[in-house]
């Protein structure tokens, strides 16, 4: 009877670790190479023909049209509360700075395309060049590539045969499933980008009324908060792979957790020194269990 049980749990972990060992290998083959892509976004974010389309200015049903439009709507506003103003004895802007602000905006909303493209490509610049310093100093590419490979030396092409109910195999768990977490995370990040800037029209409409200016600082420091995380995990990636002191394999794998923690929660970071919007995976399941509430 108990050698039966023995026999039975025996077949049952094995079972289990083949299942997570084949489950991690696959995650690790297809999966993670497409981190470096969603991370480090530059202007081809923007080379989609429908995302150019969108903003293009001279279609008549695109974005920027649409802000056009919105935009007379909100020179006859000013021009009735103008009027209505003359009997109220209501205090409003002087028609010449109204005009001024309704051509500036007017040339920033048909440039909004050129201007999210600028802005991305210096982001992407600034964080290419700590990508590139690193290199220089490490000898080797900084990017979540490498990182996959490093841990791979120090975890995922070990001799023995991988065991979930060792602490190798807790180690390898904790980091696959936090990579795991990093790639939706991210995920949503780029698309949060893409949405945002396809808003820029409009942000960029609302400054032209006090009362809805608080939309484009809104939009402007959740932009910025995304963007600023690319340069924030392009400083984490070096400091990881940069660390070679490290005499245990034990050691290493804590270096690494840590640093996969931290870029975990590099958005939420920033978020705390700017604001902005949050990508962190656990915080935004967190908001939606307490609205389903």
């Amino acid at each position: 009877m108990n050698i039966s049980e023995i026999d039975y749990s025996k077949i049952i972990i094995e079972t289990i670790n083949q299942l997570f060992s084949t489950l991690f290998s696959s995650i690790d083959n297809t999966i993670y190479s497409l981190l470096d892509e969603i991370t480090f976004v530059d202007t081809r974010i923007m080379s989609n023909s429908i995302f150019t389309n969108a903003l293009d200015s001279k279609i008549n049903s695109s974005i920027i049209a649409i802000t056009n439009s919105l935009l007379i709507g909100f020179f006859l506003y000013y021009c009735f509360r103008l009027l209505y103003s003359h009997y109220s004895g209501i205090n409003i802007e002087k028609p010449y700075q109204f005009v001024f602000k309704l051509i500036l905006f007017a040339i920033c909303i048909n440039s909004s395309y050129f201007l999210c493209e600028f802005i991305l490509y210096v982001n992407s610049l600034v964080s290419g060049s700590i990508l590139e310093v690193g290199k220089t100093l490490t000898g080797y590419s900084i990017s979540f590539n490498t990182l996959i490979n490093q841990l791979n030396n120090f975890i995922h092409n070990n001799n023995n045969s991988f065991n979930l109910f060792s602490y190798d195999g807790i180690i390898r768990s904790f980091i696959s499933f936090g990579l795991i977490n990093l790639l939706f995370s991210y995920s949503l990040r780029y698309i949060m980008i893409k949405t945002l800037i396809l808003c820029s029209p409009f942000a960029i409409l609302t400054l032209l009324n006090q009362s809805t200016s608080w939309i484009f600082k809104s939009w402007a420091r959740a932009l910025l908060s995304l963007l600023l995380v690319q340069m924030l995990i392009a400083i984490i990636l070096l400091v990881i792979l940069s660390i070679e002191d490290v005499t245990t394999n034990t050691l290493s794998e804590l270096i690494f957790i840590g640093g996969i923690f931290a870029l975990s929660k590099a958005n939420s970071f920033v978020k705390e020194l700017i604001g902005g919007i949050s990508t962190d995976l656990n915080f935004n399941l967190n908001n939606l269990k307490s609205l389903l509430k």
